[in-house]
């Protein structure tokens, strides 16, 4: 369906626990967030519930993501669930791949289509500091395990930091050529605990661009992605850019928190609370409810021009 600005509202994102198993600096404070507790979080049958209720309404595309989407317990089941629901197009899920290698093939067979992992530096100290404690060899065995069963294209998500991880762009651009692999370097966006005191560390796209000349720009996008590759590379190279280029006169999203507030817009705290209405099991009231939700999206966000960051962290919200 169309939101009031006419954007054709056609995805969700859907996080399915605020738990990780790594606490990113830019995401959490070292001593982690309080978890919600299990009757908080919704179940796999209210999330089916949402997703039915959604795609009556035209949204096509489903994301799930966390937190950590794979430390939820009985997740290959709750894909299987959505893979069978009569008009979900795509699904997929954003991971930070440690948990994936034993995982790949299940989710595959389940009927997950490809993943996104969230890899923010090459280096093995270097990936252990950013994230407190994360296993790198642990992620790339979650990456090789995607590529084996075919969870593909293969995009690995980088979060761009100036002198956090800028000295590796090559490296990763490296990947992108010599396999098949598709690398998407993300602006950092003041949320949670990048918007607390992480401001220098944000570096733009087109910083990144200029130390990549010869990129050639391909003339499609993959969602908010603008995509550009090497001659001959096996995999595209794409800039998200929240914060330089602001894209929300094309967003086609709405996103789900793990504890089943609706959130139309990543960059506000206006949610809306649907485990009322899933109490009431009114299958219309809650269509009826996102509906309304989706016409409440605004027109932008306001971080370029004063608007306060939301105070939920991502793990919270749903990367």
């Amino acid at each position: 369906m169309k939101d009031s600005f006419g954007r054709e509202i056609s995805y969700m994102r859907i996080s399915v626990t605020d738990r990780c198993n790594m606490r990113c600096k830019y995401c959490m404070p070292e001593e982690g967030v309080e978890n919600m507790g299990h009757d908080k979080i919704l179940s796999f049958e209210n999330i089916e519930r949402i997703v039915r209720a959604a795609v009556a309404l035209g949204i096509t595309k489903y994301r799930l993501t966390g937190g950590e989407p794979l430390a939820r317990k009985g997740i290959v089941s709750l894909v299987e669930r959505l893979a069978k629901i009569d008009g979900v197009e795509a699904l997929t899920m954003t991971t930070n791949g440690t948990l994936l290698a034993d995982q790949a093939e299940a989710l595959k067979e389940a009927g997950l289509q490809r993943v996104n992992i969230s890899v923010d530096s090459l280096k093995y100290n270097k990936y252990e500091e950013i994230t407190r404690g994360g296993d790198l060899d642990a992620a790339f065995a979650g990456v090789n395990a995607a590529l084996h069963v075919g969870l593909a294209p293969l995009k690995l998500n980088v979060v761009a930091m100036a002198g956090v991880n800028d000295d590796e762009i090559l490296d990763f651009v490296q990947l992108s050529i010599n396999h098949p692999i598709d690398i998407r370097f993300i602006e950092l966006m003041p949320i949670g605990q990048a918007g607390k005191n992480n401001g220098y560390r944000y570096l733009s796209s087109d910083e990144i661009k200029s130390k990549l000349p010869g990129l050639i720009q391909l003339d499609k996008q993959d969602g908010v992605a603008d995509l550009y590759k090497y001659p001959e590379a096996l995999g595209s190279i794409g800039f998200i850019s929240p914060m330089s280029h602001q894209f929300c006169g094309s967003c086609n999203k709405i996103r789900l928190t793990a504890d089943g507030k609706l959130k139309p817009c990543l960059h506000t705290d206006e949610e809306i609370d649907l485990k009322g209405i899933l109490q009431k099991n009114d299958d219309e009231l809650l269509q009826d409810t996102i509906r309304n939700a989706i016409l409440r999206k605004g027109d932008k966000h306001h971080l370029n021009d004063g608007g306060k960051p939301v105070d939920r962290s991502m793990s919270q919200i749903g990367g």
